[in-house]
């Protein structure tokens, strides 16, 4: 099992920007998917994007030309860059990672296969 801590959360005005960052920790092995979600009050947490052990990226419709999802593998961070921010992006995010399963990453509505989580940090988008 990996360990997962965010950072990089804060407060910005509707169109600014944020990079949220992700320490990884302990073996992910050479096949794994790691992923960012969010969770807005009183709302379900949702999938924003996920990025595999071979590079592969995939995101929300939501979030399609905004947001990025990339991987530093050297020094074992994972990173959301957020662009065009709006008060709908105001949530809870947090990373995630499962290990395994030939680096195929589980659809966001199979959070549970998710074994390891961050804290979250919170991003909060004013208009």
């Amino acid at each position: 099992q990996v360990q997962l801590v965010e950072s990089g959360g804060g407060s910005v005005q509707a169109g600014g920007s944020l990079t949220l960052s992700c320490a990884v920790s302990g073996s992910t092995g050479s096949h794994y998917c790691l992923a960012w979600f969010r969770q807005a009050p009183g709302k379900e947490r949702d999938g924003v994007a996920t990025i595999n052990n071979l590079g592969v990226t995939y995101s929300a419709e939501s979030v399609k030309g905004r947001f990025t999802i990339s991987e530093d593998r050297a020094k074992n961070i994972l990173y959301l860059q957020m662009n065009n921010l709006n008060p709908e992006d105001t949530a809870m995010y947090y990373c995630a990672a499962t290990i395994g399963g030939f680096g195929v990453c589980p659809s966001f509505s199979r959070q549970s296969l998710f074994t390891s989580w961050g804290q979250g940090t919170q991003v909060t988008v004013s208009s």
